[in-house]
């Protein structure tokens, strides 16, 4: 595992051996607590607080969950808000929880703060993610983990060489929903972009996304490809749609508990949007080095990233692409 402070995702550096159904891992954060669509999930008042069980209600299902077997020191009302925090922020972006039953099993070990995160297709949905015994309040506001996996839970399975774009989504997403649900500030989430994008260029030998599994282009790779995908469907949209209408779309027909081909899940995705840009990217990144312009990028969104800090260019000619990629969005039952 990969310190979030280094800016690097989870897993180890170098080759990645993907197994069909594998858990997908990742590590990064901060969270604040959000302060739009707190109504959207609630938990029934029968749940009794010693109960190694609790149902929460969410927008279009449910998530069953299980407590820890060993005590740790945080309240259940502590990790409920927490839980509540990220499938709220999920449910905002997607317009909706991304299915409609959610198995959430809560581990425990002797660390603290919040780590092994892992997603399956199992039961519709399965999380399974550990708190130490002695995570804090603190620990849990500034987790990103919680939210990352239930991301992974909107896209269906893809086969082994297309878990680039399920890492992507999740790396790219992720900053952006909490900014859109008013946890991140559009500052924290373009100073990552902008210093960790890099991490997602090709390198020597490199042989396209699909053939290149290393972490970098795994993770950060995928993430650019997203983070393209939403600058060029916002530019042939008049900033109109971007990805969050293609994700959406593509949810509304599946999510991770089926099995899907890249080629339908991006052709459901642009014919969302009217444009043909995943499609056209994927064909253009996927089977060869594509590198992208990212100092050109910047500059036509106004993003200048200097010494460690981010300020923005509002004069710039994408920049109300910049600011709508992280704008607040309203919340839309499907």
């Amino acid at each position: 595992m990969v310190s979030r402070k280094t800016a690097k995702k989870p897993g180890p550096p170098g080759q990645l051996t993907p197994i069909k159904s594998k858990p997908r891992q990742f590590l990064r954060k901060l969270v604040l607590v959000p302060a739009l669509f707190l109504f959207l999930i609630q938990w029934p008042a029968a749940a009794q607080p010693d109960s190694q069980n609790t149902v929460m209600e969410v927008a279009g299902g449910k998530i069953d969950i299980t407590w820890p077997d060993e005590p740790v020191q945080l309240t259940r009302n502590d990790l409920l808000h927490w839980i509540k925090t990220a499938a709220n922020t999920v449910s905002q972006y997607y317009g909706r929880f991304p299915v409609p039953h959610l198995t959430l099993r809560i581990r425990s070990d002797g660390r603290s703060g919040i780590h092994h995160g892992v997603t399956y297709a199992t039961h519709g949905g399965l999380i399974l993610i550990t708190v130490g015994r002695t995570t804090t309040v603190g620990d849990l506001d500034s987790d990103w983990r919680m939210t990352h996996e239930m991301i992974h839970l909107a896209f269906p399975n893809m086969a082994d060489e297309h878990r680039w774009i399920e890492e992507g989504i999740s790396t790219y997403v992720e900053p952006v929903a909490r900014a859109q649900a008013g946890q991140l500030t559009p500052e924290a989430v373009w100073k990552e972009f902008a210093r960790d994008m890099p991490q997602g260029q090709p390198d020597s030998g490199d042989q396209g996304l699909d053939n290149t599994h290393t972490w970098g282009r795994t993770y950060w790779g995928g993430a650019l490809f997203c983070l393209s995908a939403d600058v060029q469907i916002r530019e042939k949209t008049h900033n109109q749609k971007g990805l969050r209408d293609a994700l959406r779309a593509i949810t509304s027909k599946g999510n991770v508990a089926e099995d899907w081909e890249i080629e339908k899940a991006f052709a459901i995705g642009d014919k969302a949007t009217g444009t043909t840009v995943l499609r056209d990217l994927y064909r253009q990144m996927r089977d060869k080095p594509s590198a992208v312009d990212l100092n050109s990028l910047w500059k036509k969104l106004g993003v200048e990233f200097k010494d460690g800090k981010v300020t923005f260019d509002d004069k710039a000619p994408e920049a109300a692409i910049r600011q709508a990629i992280t704008a607040p969005v309203a919340y839309k039952n499907y």
